[in-house]
């Protein structure tokens, strides 16, 4: 099976979506001898640079996705963004290709709709009271049913693009606006999301493989507009909420089914554990595994993608994650502070080497371990102030 590159019996996997954790799937492909192939809309994209061969292409074009995929006949189907043309992908699943995890794993966490109410309706899990709307009058009725203040988003969409918090009818269509913005694909569809007082928020990853389902530590995390800014791991919790949660993660991964590395995220309540969202593939708070396991988020994904054992999964330290986003649009832009930063102790950094800053792009995270998952978060802090973005003359 894992042959050397070029030779016939090399497994060959094609990676939908090349951004900084495609990058990080592909180097650990690699690793096992696999032939790499790393697609995305735009070029030079942070997997690209390390990929064998590369693409670009609309994730949304079904045909010209297909045609790519027809001519290189990939053993695995690794989709790694949200924004895919999955009925193609139902399609060749037909055909016999290899969809990570299934085709209709894919198709149902595209967009929040699917999952939600996978989780909800088919599975009866603790979630959020919902509903769905097309219009912005569809919207305003939604709100009225759901109650102020809730979350407004997109169906589909990435890093918290389009999220709000409504908190008055007289926001409603600011919400929308930002919603529709903010939103992937064709569709101005949004889901309005009850607010749940949570205490904390955890991701809980679990990998499904040849070995059976096994959890990572649990993750806790901050966001901000519905992107994660730090991470730490491991969380603190009661064994009550470790054990509800890893029943959660359970039953809705089971319930996508296939092998591969799946990031569930959950909110802790007073009132216990409400499942959110999930994610068929490595997860954004994740990348602080990259400092804290034995074999990192990425490692696990694409061992259970090619049907290799994972006998056990070892925490060697407590850390924390911490990232470093653009503030101003530039194709021209350069990160200062890493010697700094890097003399902090046991502090990593990993730059993704995105072709242009966007505002709110992640462009870099900094790694930290620690005696602790507080002392790490705030050792990570502390470096992470040492990190700075100047921006060149094609600043726009």
């Amino acid at each position: 099976m894992f042959g050397a590159i070029n030779s016939k019996h090399t497994k060959k996997i094609m990676l939908l979506g090349a951004g900084e954790l495609g990058k990080e799937v592909i180097i650990e492909a690699q690793r096992l001898g696999i032939n790499t192939i790393a697609v995305d809309r735009y070029a030079n994209a942070p997997a690209m640079q390390v990929a064998h061969k590369s693409y670009v292409v609309d994730m949304l074009d079904g045909q010209a996705l297909k045609e790519i995929i027809i001519r290189e006949r990939p053993d695995f189907i690794v989709p790694e963004i949200e924004a895919i043309a999955t009925e193609m992908l139902v399609e060749l699943e037909g055909e016999g290709f290899k969809i990570i995890p299934t085709a209709n794993a894919v198709h149902l966490t595209m967009d929040r709709e699917g999952i939600r109410r996978l989780a909800s309706e088919k599975l009866n899990l603790p979630t959020a009271k919902y509903e769905f709307a097309d219009s912005l009058a569809e919207l305003q009725n939604a709100v009225v049913t759901i109650g102020v203040p809730c979350v407004i988003k997109p169906i589909m969409s990435s890093s918290g693009k389009g999220q709000s918090i409504c908190r008055s009818l007289d926001d409603v269509k600011k919400s929308w606006e930002e919603a529709v913005e903010g939103g992937r694909g064709k569709k101005t569809r949004v889901i309005v999301e009850e607010f749940i007082s949570f205490n904390s928020e955890i991701t809980l990853l679990t990998v499904r493989s040849i070995s059976g389902t096994h959890f990572c530590p649990p993750i806790g995390h901050i966001q901000k507009d519905g992107d994660y800014i730090e991470s730490w791991q491991p969380h603190q919790m009661t064994a009550e909420q470790l054990e509800q949660s890893e029943q959660i993660a359970a039953q809705i991964t089971d319930a996508l089914g296939g092998y591969g590395l799946f990031g569930v995220e959950l909110f802790l309540t007073d009132n216990g554990v409400y499942f959110s969202e999930v994610s068929p593939r490595p997860h954004d708070t994740g990348m602080v595994t990259l400092a804290t396991q034995d074999l990192s988020e990425f490692a696990l994904h694409i061992r259970a993608v090619l049907g290799l054992p994972i006998p056990q999964i070892r925490l060697n330290s407590p850390g924390a994650s911490k990232t470093l986003k653009a503030s101003r649009e530039s194709a021209d832009y350069e990160i200062h502070g890493v010697l700094e930063a890097l003399a902090s102790k046991d502090s990593q950094i990993r730059i993704f080497g995105k072709p242009n800053a966007v505002v709110g792009r992640r462009l870099a995270v900094l790694l930290q371990r620690g005696e602790t998952a507080e002392a790490a978060l705030a050792d990570a802090r502390e470096a992470h102030a040492k990190l700075s973005i100047t921006y060149g003359k094609s600043e726009q």
